[in-house]
């Protein structure tokens, strides 16, 4: 038999999520990681760009999509609130391929909407994180 073991880090933030955050947090993963696959997959396969070496674009729109991956794993609220900025941008890509390219419209619906999911789940997660801080803090004042 295997056993898992888990940094004590990462257990006590598994511990502390309460419902609200750990819908906003799947909300932001699925977001990243669709962001991240749509990306790949649009400039490698999908739609290379012509005009540019494929790398260009990759390294350019996913490497910053890399710098928050192991604070969005370990669930941490500084991270998930500075990833809500990381995805603007995106979303204002997205907006402009849906908009002014009509043969990469689908592609740019979807850059929208995966940007949103990032945004939205990774504010709630940050919100619903200082909510529990709060009423934490209450409590032990409370308790003294």
């Amino acid at each position: 038999m295997t056993q898992t073991t888990h940094s004590p880090d990462l257990v006590n933030n598994m511990v502390k999520l309460g419902r609200t955050q750990t819908v906003a947090r799947w909300l932001t993963l699925a977001g990243y990681f669709g962001l991240l696959i749509l990306l790949l997959n649009w400039f490698t396969w999908l739609a290379p760009p012509a005009s540019v070496p494929r790398a260009l674009p990759l390294i350019v729109l996913t490497v910053p999509l890399l710098f928050p991956l192991r604070g969005l794993l370990h669930a941490r609220t500084y991270t998930h609130a500075w990833v809500s900025l990381l995805a603007l941008p995106y979303f204002a890509i997205g907006i402009d391929i849906a908009f002014n390219r009509s043969d990469q419209r689908l592609l740019g619906f979807a850059l929208i909407l995966f940007s949103l999911l990032l945004f939205v789940g990774s504010v709630f997660f940050s919100y619903s994180a200082k909510k529990i801080r709060k009423a934490q803090s209450a409590e032990i004042t409370d308790k003294t």
